[in-house]
């Protein structure tokens, strides 16, 4: 073999040993570092549905401090079906979060997750928060608690909610803005204010069905009980297939002592929506009230089959088997919630 030859090949294999040695050298620096033990996707899946381990799960990733706010915010729209004195701590702790979407989160989360008579203890330091929007989550997951509740925050309390209406006084053009102003005015029983604001709703939209239904609410209080049927029976009028009307006419008609006649309303708006669990959950509870327990089980039944994770209806659904006797549903029901949250304080109560 001529000489120029092997100089070619002596130098082709410098070239791959050089290449190989680089790459050898490089390759940790461009290994991916190791995720959680679960990702911030799956642990999210697993919470929502409702799939054993949830609750380990989600604790998990809000322990993390490497996720952004609106994840971190997602995660504590599922922790209240998951109650345990760690899933308070942990939205206690974010309270004091930097981000305001992550406090006003983690209010939202203690609403669901601590009884009237403790929340404000909790929650009333939030009413001097220095963000705005801060203040008005407090305000919102406080309103309807009476004094004594309230406690020593009820002045922290008047004065924030003043800001709030000043502040939605100010958007006019904003029907959803007016009707929940008219909502805080309707608080505090200010039914001049509550109607003024509702009109300014419905001038902007007014298909609004929002507006309409908290119309019939104010028109109610005031004991004006045949003009917000009257309300409720033009907008049905105008749109029969309206699950939202419907389910608004079920609740009236309930509040009427018309639980009979609710009923027709209220399967129809599940008809109309079959995922709403708001939807299904009244119309189990109103079955249940006229004494048709079996069906009022098997539409919490259904509910649980779509929704496996919402704790509400596995607690009701709970207590309607305890009240027939069938002990051995219970029990299902029961290993299901410890698998999904085994600290889950029901589970301390038994049978």
């Amino acid at each position: 073999m001529p000489r120029r030859h092997h100089y070619l090949i002596a130098l082709s294999l410098l070239i791959l040993v050089s290449a190989a040695f680089v790459y050898l050298r490089r390759a940790p620096q461009t290994v991916a570092p190791s995720l959680p033990p679960h990702s911030y996707s799956k642990a999210l899946r697993q919470a929502h549905d409702g799939l054993p381990g949830a609750a380990r799960v989600l604790y998990q990733q809000l322990q993390r401090d490497d996720i952004t706010a609106i994840r971190r915010a997602a995660l504590y729209a599922e922790l209240p079906n998951y109650p345990s004195p760690q899933a308070l701590k942990l939205a206690r702790h974010d309270l004091e979060n930097d981000d305001p979407l992550v406090r006003r989160a983690a209010i939202a989360s203690v609403r669901r997750l601590l009884p009237a008579a403790q929340r404000s203890l909790v929650l009333g330091p939030l009413l001097d928060d220095d963000e705005q929007s801060v203040r008005f989550a407090a305000v919102d997951a406080l309103l309807g608690l009476d004094p004594d509740a309230i406690g020593l925050y009820f002045g922290p309390l008047q004065s924030a909610l003043e800001q709030y209406q000043q502040a939605l006084e100010q958007q006019p053009e904003d029907a959803g803005a007016q009707v929940h102003l008219a909502r805080l005015y309707l608080h505090e029983n200010d039914y001049t204010q509550a109607a003024q604001a509702l009109n300014r709703s419905l001038e902007v939209a007014p298909d609004n069905l929002e507006a309409l239904a908290t119309q019939v609410r104010l028109l109610e209080r005031q004991g004006q009980h045949d003009a917000s049927r009257q309300v409720l029976a033009k907008a049905l009028a105008l749109r029969p297939d309206s699950a939202f009307l419907q389910y608004e006419l079920g609740l009236w008609l309930n509040r009427h002592q018309q639980p009979e006649y609710a009923l027709l309303a209220l399967s129809r708006a599940v008809e109309l929506e079959p995922e709403n669990p708001d939807y299904r959950y009244t119309l189990a509870v109103t079955l249940h009230a006229l004494e048709q327990v079996d069906a009022a089980q098997k539409q919490l039944e259904t509910l649980l089959s779509r929704q496996p994770a919402n704790r509400r209806a596995r607690v009701l659904l709970i207590q309607y088997w305890k009240e027939t006797g069938q002990l051995q549903n219970v029990q299902v029901l029961l290993a299901e919630l410890e698998q999904q949250n085994p600290d889950d304080p029901l589970l301390q109560q038994g049978l």
